[in-house]
């Protein structure tokens, strides 16, 4: 995925271009969020229920999760696709060790490991190879479910030590709260992304290989080892949701999180993270995870089939990428008209 020409100028284009719009967009999302609660309050019976809540929050673990990286990456003009691929392999890893005797305290570290470099190898193709992030990590996305196949097989395993299942469960919060402790935990790691992204050398490093590579690396920035980090983190994380969400559903499966990838992107894009790259808040990502959610929830609660929730994460994903495009180019020809208009 290139990033697109951009004039040169010195720091990332959200920076050039000014944050307004990306806030504007921001609110956005955070105003449909509000709604879709207030509407799921007035119209659903049961909705605002702490337990519904919980559950709600606590079903978008995974996704928000592996959401973090995936919006890094995006900014800085790549993506990975395999991550949905990497959690089935992270947790058919987990079933496979548990039944042969491992202890749970061994294997997590184990899938940990491979996820680490199952990153590493999208990292390595990208930044080495020189292909683009697209096509390799559709490659590693089959790859990566069919060796989560061999592991496995078409078996599922289950009674995973109790402790761990309700962590990940929503059967135990955080005290005081209806917050799962994984929500919890994405909450912590939200702010230091938030952190590293906005207010680091690091951040801005990754808005500007996303505006323009080329000139990033003229201007010194390591390109291709930051890269290969984000690569690194994204197999990381999306092996740790892997554990997660085995423990959450109590069954190991090499199918597990199945097509989970488009609704990672959706979100991001959703929160208004440009997918040329170079531009995007980490605010309006998690904005776009939570609407996604309380959506799913509602629908869910609604006795609205699976098969409808694809369908609308489909629709929320082909508006999230085409709006930013119809209103960049609504005002270019505006500009354009006010430019002719203002010739002598």
């Amino acid at each position: 995925m290139n990033a697109p020409p951009a004039t040169p100028a010195a720091g990332p284009r959200e920076a050039r271009r000014g944050p307004g719009r990306f806030l504007r967009w921001d609110a956005a999302v955070g105003a449909l969020l509000v709604a879709a609660f207030l509407v799921g309050t007035g119209t659903t019976d049961g909705f605002s229920d702490t337990a519904n809540l919980s559950a709600a929050l606590n079903d978008t673990a995974e996704i928000a999760l592996i959401a973090l990286p995936m919006t890094l990456l995006v900014v800085a003009g790549q993506v990975d696709l395999s991550v949905a691929s990497m959690l089935g392999l992270s947790s058919a890893l987990a079933g496979s060790l548990w039944d042969a005797g491992w202890t749970f305290e061994t294997l997590v570290p184990v899938c940990l490991l491979v996820g680490l470099l199952g990153g590493l190898l999208n990292g390595w193709l990208v930044t080495r190879v020189g292909l683009p992030s697209l096509a390799v990590t559709i490659g590693t996305l089959t790859l990566y479910r069919g060796l989560a196949s061999v592991v496995l097989g078409n078996k599922a395993v289950a009674d995973f030590p109790e402790t761990y299942a309700q962590w990940a469960g929503n059967t135990e919060t955080v005290p005081g709260t209806f917050v799962p402790y994984p929500i919890a935990l994405f909450a912590v790691l939200a702010v230091v992304a938030a952190v590293v992204l906005h207010c680091t050398g690091f951040g801005r490093a990754l808005f500007a290989v996303g505006a323009q590579e080329d000139a990033a690396w003229f201007a010194g920035i390591r390109v291709k080892r930051i890269k290969l980090i984000l690569f690194a983190v994204s197999g990381f994380v999306a092996s740790f949701a892997g554990i997660v969400y085995t423990l959450r559903y109590g069954s190991a499966r090499a199918d597990n999180g199945l097509g989970l990838e488009l609704t990672v992107v959706a979100a991001v894009l959703l929160g208004g993270v440009d997918f040329d790259g170079g531009r995007g808040t980490l605010g309006g990502a998690v904005a776009g995870v939570l609407l996604i959610g309380v959506l799913n929830n509602l629908l869910t609660l609604n006795d609205v089939s699976h098969e409808i929730q694809v369908i609308v994460t489909g629709v929320l994903l082909i508006v999230s990428v085409l709006t930013p495009r119809v209103i960049a180019a609504l005002t270019a020809r505006r500009h354009r008209r006010l430019a002719v208009g203002e010739a002598p």
